[in-house]
């Protein structure tokens, strides 16, 4: 996922140094880590790299932003040493740019979810640094209580609590659709919700159709009815496409005008920065599509990857980077977690992590970032965008019609 979701406070645009001073004479070359992150979660991984204590290098941080992809262009001594990628969906497509990942490292790209991704051949290119729940909702306890309600355990409850919400003059909802991946994030959860079948043989296929999948179209009505709705959106569909995932946060905890936000765990440091009362913090996850149904859990993250050729500094990085206790810094700060690690969090991302490692669980990997070229900005994204639009401005009584342009222009992605 591109990193305008990581501006949370900020962009920091310079290198930062960590580890050791480089040499002024140039005798040993800097490790150097290119990441998405910038403001707190850029802050929050130096804090990481200074927990490691006094390397036998230097490591500089590389901030690339939405540009994270420019890591594995042309080769040069400014080249990155370590890509930590927020979308894992490219490993696969970058096989030939990439060293494998350490032998002693490597099974931790060989688990669940991961394992598909960042292995080809029983050879692993990639080890995840940092977990991502975007199945979670973020919303305001006191809100609920004034109306008498309760998060929803069904999609139709959901629906039902934001008529209440709309009746009783409270918005229901912030959405970041300036941010296409959170309107990903909806569809996701809505077609994992109701056909996971679907969903898991998109994410594995080698020339995925999304508009000739029947159910793909009725996630997008299902999704359509939630977002036509009167009065859902905070600001209206006009305002929620030009507002960028922290504002959408900020609209919910620190303006008040919303009552709950799709956010992922990585959201929590921005909730806790702008809540105008701390203890007016609620989370619950998406819940399932009908009774007796399993409750969707996407799950996305960033892996550690070796761009060739890498040095012996850049493995011993990786290797140092990936032991257990290397993340404490960062998940102190908070909006962090580990893949199948229970310990050490805040009340609310502790729910997330157990929902993470639960047997049972409904978990599936991001699906746009599986589907390659067809899930970015020029695909998935456009069309979720145009989609909001026409159900936003013509209501619901058009959300078939907007289902059905909306398939079209998916056909007309897959085909170009």
């Amino acid at each position: 996922m591109p990193s305008s979701r990581r501006a949370f406070l900020g962009a920091a645009g310079t290198l930062l140094l960590a580890g050791c001073s480089s040499d002024v004479l140039g005798l040993r070359r800097a490790v150097r880590v290119a990441v998405s992150w910038s403001g707190q979660e850029l802050r929050a991984f130096h804090k990481v790299l200074d927990g490691l204590g006094t390397l036998d290098y230097p490591v500089e941080v590389v901030p690339l932003g939405d540009d994270i992809s420019t890591a594995f262009g042309a080769r040069s001594t400014r080249r990155p040493d370590i890509v930590m990628l927020p979308q894992p969906g490219l490993v696969p497509r970058h096989l030939d740019d990439l060293d494998p990942i350490p032998d002693d490292v490597a099974p931790l790209g060989r688990v669940r979810l991961w394992n598909e991704l960042l292995t080809h051949d029983t050879t692993t290119y990639g080890v995840p640094f940092k977990t991502a729940h975007k199945s979670a909702v973020w919303y305001r306890p006191s809100v609920f209580e004034q109306d008498g309600v309760q998060p929803p355990r069904l999609w139709s409850e959901w629906l039902t609590l934001n008529q209440t919400l709309t009746q009783a003059g409270i918005t229901p909802l912030s959405l970041a659709a300036g941010d296409g991946w959170v309107l990903t994030d909806f569809l996701e959860n809505v077609l994992l919700g109701i056909a996971p079948d679907v969903y898991s043989a998109l994410a594995t296929a080698s020339d995925p159709r999304p508009s000739q999948q029947p159910e793909f179209g009725a996630a997008l009505r299902l999704l359509g009815t939630m977002w036509s709705a009167p009065g859902v959106l905070a600001g209206g569909v006009k305002e929620s496409l030009v507002q960028q995932f922290p504002d959408a946060l900020i609209e919910v905890f620190g303006h008040r005008r919303a009552a709950m936000v799709l956010a992922s765990d990585f959201a929590e440091p921005v909730v806790r920065s702008f809540a105008a009362d701390p203890n007016d913090i609620g989370l619950f996850t998406f819940p399932p599509m009908a009774p007796g149904a399993a409750a969707p859990v996407v799950v996305g993250g960033d892996v550690m990857v070796l761009p060739k050729p890498s040095g012996d500094d850049a493995r011993d990085l990786v290797r140092r980077l990936s032991a257990p206790t290397a993340p404490d810094p960062w998940i102190k700060e908070g909006g962090f977690l580990v893949d199948g690690r229970v310990n050490g969090y805040t009340p609310e991302l502790t729910r997330l992590a157990l929902q993470l490692t639960k047997r049972g669980e409904q978990l599936h990997f991001d699906l746009s970032d599986q589907l390659g070229r067809l899930g970015d900005i020029n695909g998935l994204w456009r069309v979720l965008t145009d989609f909001l639009i026409a159900v936003g401005s013509r209501g619901a009584a058009a959300v078939p019609q907007a289902v059905d342009e909306a398939m079209d222009e998916m056909r007309k992605v897959e085909e170009s």
